[in-house]
């Protein structure tokens, strides 16, 4: 209801109010005629009146607060109209998928021992050139700073995904490729704290894993980047299966990934998009 409105019907209701008090004045003037046995009826007809009369008080008041208020309401739907475009243009822009890091490994590290590992390294640093093994027992500078920080984790839109040739697309999914690059940064992280790990920290199955991930680290295709192995890819989304591998060509094709081969090992590089 608008102001003009809520006028109408306070005029409305102020024109009964007057024909009501019409009524009762012509009924006290018919009442005068037996004054002694009208007093109590008259008093009660002046309370009722007063209280009409601040009945329509309060109603003017009411009306009054609720058109000073319609400004601020117009600012406040625009403001929220304004806001919501923002927001319909940011939605056009964030993948669908947007799975969290999976932080359960199953490995015996953490991410305490890269700490641990570079004050190794600090300490043994003088002693490096004297011994090869207490070389490959520490951890190597440029692999050190990797390590701070996690694997990033570039995810695939809709339009990169839609700008795909149909064979390439095949039956894969937005969130079936994301959730595959949420593996991969697993995958990496995995192998930079096995990297960053002191020798006393693993076992020696695992031990001899974290030299060879040393030796391919240190390549100079690899150096100072994130990777995992084609052996590490075991799910939970990617597997080395056909899906898998239609994955992999999407992911090389929109430059999340580069591969290269180290002896008898298949090395997948985490890239970052152009």
């Amino acid at each position: 209801m608008d102001a003009k409105q809520a006028g109408s019907s306070l005029d409305s209701l102020m024109s009964s109010f007057n024909t009501r008090i019409t009524e009762l004045q012509e009924l006290i003037i018919a009442r005068n005629m037996y004054p002694a046995s009208t007093v109590a009826d008259l008093s009660a007809v002046d309370a009722a009146l007063k209280a009409m009369e601040m009945q329509v008080q309060m109603i003017k008041d009411r009306l009054r607060e609720e058109t000073e208020a319609i400004p601020k309401a117009k600012k406040l739907i625009d403001a929220s109209l304004r806001q919501q475009k923002k927001l319909q243009n940011m939605s056009v822009h964030v993948p669908l998928y947007l799975p969290e890091r999976m932080s359960t490994l199953n490995l015996n590290v953490n991410r305490g021992l890269m700490t641990e590992a570079f004050e190794q390294h600090r300490e043994q640093l003088p002693n490096i050139a004297s011994s090869k093994l207490e070389e490959r027992s520490t951890l190597p500078k440029c692999q050190e700073k990797k390590g701070r920080a996690p694997a990033p984790l570039w995810y695939i839109t809709t339009t990169e995904l839609d700008s795909l040739p149909s064979y390439m697309r095949g039956r894969l999914t937005l969130e079936k490729v994301n959730a595959a690059i949420n593996d991969m940064a697993t995958y990496a992280d995995a192998n930079a704290q096995l990297i960053a790990a002191p020798k006393k920290k693993l076992a020696e199955n695992l031990w001899e894993r974290a030299l060879e991930l040393r030796d391919i680290a240190m390549t100079e295709t690899v150096k100072g980047k994130h990777f995992f192995l084609e052996t590490d890819m075991k799910g939970p989304t990617l597997k080395p299966d056909n899906t898998g591998k239609a994955i992999l060509t999407v992911l090389r094709h929109l430059s999340r990934i580069s591969e290269t081969r180290i002896g008898h090992h298949r090395v997948i590089i985490l890239s970052k998009p152009q």
